[in-house]
């Protein structure tokens, strides 16, 4: 875009001030930039009383790489665009946007300081008895009125025209399904770890059923998904749980988020066998992380198939058990998206600090050999899965 400039904390504050709607006229500002993501400028803006924003700008390429690997800049505007439709949907739980500039790839957010990021308490050890319900409440709502039960087929293929995100979804494509299961330059893991790699590798049946999760993120266009639930993009306390970031928002399978979800649940499972010694203290923590998997499965389940019962538009689709039978195929597909979230973050590109923050490398490395196993373990059986109790069942069995 010609009038696209990369912004620095003056460039901001000078932005901010012409707009003139955020602040007092006369408000002395000071801003500064604190991203530690791999895509993205981020900025804090905040005047002399403590009130604050954050600015959010896309770099036409990826920040963790450089200038070679350039990006889209229409990321931004269907970041915020997804923030929007799902805020309308859930206010509670979304990242709240003030304004966007689609010239610029700018957006300007609530500022979600006064909270922290989830993926940094888990790893302390901290719990949340919100959290679960919160995401489960999110998963359904924002995939059930997106999806085709709700909305008519035009109003959904204009959605899923808007929403065309190919770039970003080929990251997802690269770093989810195919890196990882081949010599890929990009992928990151350890010497020690080459021979499980190669096992994995070997597993005709895995990359039959890798194939298939692939083929279903490709060709079934059910909901605007958030399209990158990690636990390091979603901001929490006691009273509040908050999903930011998702600029890899697209219309894909419904099972793609609440598996990735899962997933990060269990890589902090898998990475507390090495973070806390006392067994009494890491066996309450995975316990903690199991009863959230448990949660978000049947909280999921029920508000989905509640919503399906009360509000599906659709005549053919209120046919009586057809809501169940869909329903069984996102809880599978959410079982292998969730074991390719484990394998891709233990030797992928993208890796989690769960596991990489691991000081003592023989117990790094145990840990990314118990989360890749796991991970292939859920893939080859997650056809076996019928109902949420299946699911819970099936992980709890490999993770003991």
């Amino acid at each position: 875009m010609s009038s696209y400039i990369e912004f620095d904390a003056k460039k901001v504050i000078d932005y901010i001030t012409n707009l003139g709607s955020f602040f007092d006229k006369d408000a002395s500002l000071s801003c500064y930039e604190f991203g530690d993501g791999n895509l993205n400028l981020v900025f804090r803006v905040q005047d002399t009383q403590e009130n604050s924003i954050i600015v959010k700008q896309a770099l036409p390429y990826a920040r963790c790489v450089g200038e070679s690997w350039p990006l889209t800049l229409d990321r931004a505007r269907i970041e915020a665009s997804v923030l929007q439709r799902h805020g309308e949907i859930c206010p509670d739980t979304t990242a709240k946007v003030l304004h966007h500039n689609t010239e610029l790839a700018l957006t300007v957010l609530e500022d979600l300081g006064h909270l922290r990021i989830l993926r940094g308490e888990l790893n302390q050890a901290n719990t949340f008895t919100r959290l679960s319900k919160d995401v489960a409440n999110y998963l359904a709502k924002t995939s059930f009125y997106h999806s085709s039960f709700y909305l008519t087929p035009s109003e959904k293929k204009a959605l899923v025209t808007e929403f065309t995100n190919p770039e970003l979804c080929a990251i997802t494509e690269d770093l989810f399904f195919d890196d990882p299961y081949r010599d890929a330059e990009r992928n990151n893991f350890p010497a020690a770890l080459q021979p499980s790699v190669e096992m994995l590798r070997k597993n005709k049946a895995l990359l039959v059923e890798v194939a298939k999760l692939k083929a279903q993120f490709l060709n079934a266009p059910e909901t605007l998904l958030h399209g990158d639930v990690h636990t390091g993009s979603i901001f929490v306390d006691a009273k509040h749980t908050k999903l930011i970031d998702p600029e890899f928002g697209f219309f894909g399978p419904i099972g793609f988020d609440l598996g990735s979800f899962i997933g990060n649940l269990l890589l902090n499972y898998c990475a507390q066998h090495a973070r806390i010694n006392a067994l009494p203290k890491r066996r309450n923590m995975q316990v903690y992380l199991l009863d959230c998997i448990a949660t978000t499965l049947s909280s999921f389940y029920a508000t989905w198939l509640e919503l399906a019962k009360t509000h599906t538009r659709d005549l053919s689709l209120q046919a009586d058990g057809y809501a169940e039978y869909f329903l069984t195929k996102v809880l599978q597909d959410a079982v292998g998206y969730c074991g390719c979230e484990l394998i891709r973050r233990t030797i992928g590109l993208a890796h989690v600090a769960d596991i990489d923050a691991i000081e003592d490398e023989d117990a790094r490395l145990a840990v990314q050999q118990r989360a890749l196993h796991l991970g292939e373990l859920l893939i080859i059986n997650a056809n076996k899965c019928q109902t949420t109790d299946d699911v819970y069942q099936l992980i709890i069995s490999f993770v003991n």
